[in-house]
């Protein structure tokens, strides 16, 4: 449980941090990268 709180805090971080500093087709491409890691971690953990 801890694992997933932590998780989700980095993602909220790495999110912020790429939403300020990226622009464009990176941005978005960062996002979903960020997204699909925390999703496999918080999920492919559980399972």
């Amino acid at each position: 449980m801890e694992i997933n709180i932590v998780t989700i805090i980095v993602a909220l971080i790495a999110i912020a941090i790429a939403w300020k500093v990226l622009s464009g087709l990176f941005k978005t491409l960062a996002l979903l990268a960020i997204l699909a890691v925390a999703a496999f971690v918080v999920f492919g953990v559980m399972a």
